[in-house]
C-alpha cells in the first residue's frame, strides 16, 4: 500500500509542478496598440506583386500584345513577347507597367499598360495549436484573430485563451510577435486585444496549464498503472469552450470558459 501512495504522491507533485509551469509566451513582446496600427495601414499601401498572383496586361494601342492569366512564377517572373524572363515580384502594378512601357516602346508609339492583379496569392494567415482545424487561413477584406479561430473551426477545450501568440514580420521585414488575451475579447472587457491580421501572420493557440496535467495523467497514470488510481480515471479538462450562445469567461487558475445554452 506505502508504495501505491507513494507514486500516487509523486505524480500529483509532478502534476502540480505542471500546472504551475509558465504557458508558452512572448518574451519581448509587441504591443498590442503597435501590432493594431500597423495591420490597419497595410491596406493604405500599394499592392507588391508576388509569386503566384495571377496578372492581366493590357496594351492600349497594341491588343495584340494583350496577356491575360499570366501567372507568376515561383521565381517572381514571367515570359511575354517581348520580355521573356521579368521579374515581377515585388514591384507595384504601377512600377511592373512602366517597365514594360519602356520594354514596348520599340514596337508601340507611346505604349501605355494597365496591369490588373486578377487572382492574389498572398491573401492568407496561419492559425496552429489548439483549434479544430489548424492550417492556412484565406483572408477576404479585414481579418482579425477571432474572425481567423473562427475560419480555423474554433478554439478546442485545450485553448489557453489568455495566452495566444500573434507572429509576423514588419514593413521592414523584422519578426515581431504579441501575446493577445482572447477571453478578454470574448468577455467584452476589452476588445482591443482582437487585432487585425496582416497576410502570413501567425496566430498560434497554445494549451492550457490544466490541459498539460490531463495529458500528463492520462498518459502516465490511467494508460500506465493498471487500473489506474483512485479518482483519476474521470480526470478531466475543466476548460470548456464552444461557438455559440454566451460565453463566460473566468481566470485561468484553476477555472473554466462555459457556454450557457
Amino acid at each position: 500500500m506505502k508504495p501505491q501512495i507513494s507514486a500516487l504522491g509523486f505524480v500529483i507533485a509532478v502534476a502540480l509542478l505542471l500546472a504551475a509551469c509558465a504557458p508558452n509566451s512572448v518574451i519581448n513582446p509587441a504591443s498590442i496598440n503597435q501590432m493594431d496600427q500597423q495591420s490597419r495601414a497595410y491596406p493604405q499601401k500599394e499592392y507588391v506583386i508576388a509569386a503566384g498572383d495571377v496578372l492581366d496586361i493590357k496594351f492600349v494601342g497594341g491588343a495584340e500584345y494583350n496577356e491575360t492569366g499570366v501567372t507568376v512564377r515561383p521565381d517572381g517572373r514571367i515570359s511575354l513577347a517581348l520580355a521573356p524572363e521579368m521579374k515581377v515580384a515585388g514591384l507595384t502594378p504601377g512600377e511592373m507597367a512602366g517597365q514594360l512601357k519602356q520594354k514596348y516602346a520599340s514596337e508601340l508609339k507611346r505604349p501605355e499598360v494597365v496591369i490588373t492583379v486578377r487572382g492574389f496569392s498572398d491573401q492568407k494567415v496561419f492559425v496552429d495549436g489548439e483549434v479544430l482545424l489548424p492550417g492556412v487561413v484565406e483572408i477576404k477584406g479585414p481579418t482579425t484573430v477571432m474572425r481567423a479561430i473562427a475560419q480555423a473551426r474554433g478554439l478546442r477545450e485545450t485553448a489557453r485563451l489568455s495566452n495566444v501568440i500573434v507572429i509576423r514580420k514588419d514593413f521592414e521585414g523584422k519578426p515581431m510577435a504579441a501575446n493577445i488575451d482572447l477571453g478578454k475579447v470574448i468577455d467584452g472587457t476589452d476588445l482591443s486585444q482582437d487585432i487585425y491580421l496582416m497576410p502570413y501572420d501567425i496566430v498560434y493557440v497554445p494549451k492550457s496549464n490544466i490541459a498539460r496535467v490531463n495529458k500528463f495523467v492520462d498518459e502516465y497514470i490511467n494508460r500506465v498503472v493498471p487500473g489506474g488510481f483512485p479518482g483519476f480515471q474521470q480526470f478531466s479538462n475543466p476548460y470548456r469552450y464552444s461557438f455559440g450562445g454566451f460565453t463566460k469567461v473566468y481566470p485561468d487558475t484553476g477555472s473554466s470558459v462555459t457556454v450557457a445554452p
